[in-house]
Formats: C-alpha cells, structure tokens, sequence
C-alpha cells in the first residue's frame, strides 16, 4: 500500500485520511511540533513537520480545516512536494467534471460529494460530507464547504470563504453571479439569498450580516 502524508492530528485529519484509505493509501499524519507529536494516541504512523522532506517521494494532503492554516501549510511547502485532489469514490460528478476536480492541487472532496457540471475549482479547498455544488460556480483557492451544504447554480466562492454546516446558497445568474466575499463566514443552516461582502459573517434566514 502507498503511503501518504497528512498534515494535521486533528479530528479533520482523520477524516482526511479516511478518504485516502478508500483510495488505497496508508496515511502518515504529520504533526506541527514535538507538543502535538507527544499528543498523538493513535495506532497510525505520526512524524514531525520539520522532517517531511525526509518523505518528499510520497504525496501529501493538508487535514486542517481553518482556511488561513491551510493556505499557511501550502505556501509553506507546495513547491517542494505533491498535493494531488482527493476525492472519495462515493463522490459524484456531472460530464466532464471529474477531471476537472482532479486537475486542482491538493483539494479534498469527501463521502458523498456532488458536483454537476461546469465548475471551476480552486486549490486546497474542502467539499465536506455530503456537499452539493451546483452548476457553473466558481471556487477558488482555499475555500471549505461544509457538511450538507448546498450551492446553487452561478455562484462564486471567493478565496478562503467558509459555508457552514447545513447553509444554502442560493442561486446567481449567468450575467451575474451571487458572490460570497473572500474570508466570509456563512453560518450554519443559514439561507444566502444576495452577494455577501468580503470578510464578514452572516447568519440567519435569510442570512443577515452581523459583522
């Protein structure tokens, strides 16, 4: 079995690591410093930040969540090794769309994801389980969507946005897409009806900002 690097001990990593098991991979979880190496109880093989380029001959995949962290991680060591997309084997995909999901680098697409069809896709983002990301949106770099959430048709998601648990984003059009703003939260279960600014957060139904 090939093994694979993941940054991250966390319960993401995990998960992360559940979807490259599904591909075949045995994980290698990377931890940040001696404290969280000290910090690991699990069975699977743990090693430090600091030594990765000891196993730059294996792939990697970022498991943190926070969007900031991960763009961090990236820059970091992306010129230095891979980060191919994965994407688990119950994820589903309108024509043509597969491959385009898999030209990103480093992005992970969990159980149960659906993509339809004429979707661009940025690097290091997260399709969390069960997401459904609708025709002709954009994604860019280090955007997470997560669990259950629901992205309509022409929607932009800006870099490093986070769509929340359960949140709907309703539809833009084809002359103007709905915008979700770079580093925007949208809270859980919320309903996004208009563009959201960058750097905010909104909640409620219909979401509202409230800073």
């Amino acid at each position: 079995m090939n093994r694979i690097g993941i940054f991250g001990t966390s319960g993401f990593a995990r998960e992360v690591a559940d979807v490259a098991d599904e591909l075949g991979y045995r994980p290698v979880f990377v931890a940040r410093d001696q404290g969280e190496l000290d910090g690991w109880t699990a069975a699977d093989e743990v090693v430090l930040e600091g030594d990765v380029d000891r196993f730059g001959d294996m792939p990697f995949a970022i498991g943190v969540g926070e969007n900031a962290a991960r763009e961090r991680i990236a820059r970091r060591f992306q010129r230095r090794l891979s980060f191919p997309t994965l994407v688990h084997p119950s994820a589903t995909f309108g024509r043509g769309q597969r491959a385009v999901a898999e030209a990103s680098s480093g992005t992970v697409v969990c159980a149960g994801v659906r993509f339809t069809n004429n979707i661009v896709v940025g690097g290091f983002a997260i399709f969390n389980l069960n997401a459904t990301i609708g025709h002709d949106v954009v994604v860019d770099d280090f955007v997470n969507v997560s669990p259950g959430a629901t992205i309509s048709g022409n929607v932009h998601l800006a870099t490093r946005c986070w769509i929340g648990t359960g949140a709907a984003v309703n539809q833009g059009t084809a002359e103007a897409r709905l915008v979700i703003g770079a580093d925007t939260v949208i809270g859980s279960g919320s309903v996004v009806v208009g563009s959201c600014d960058e750097g905010a957060v909104y909640v409620g139904v219909p979401a509202r900002r409230i800073r």
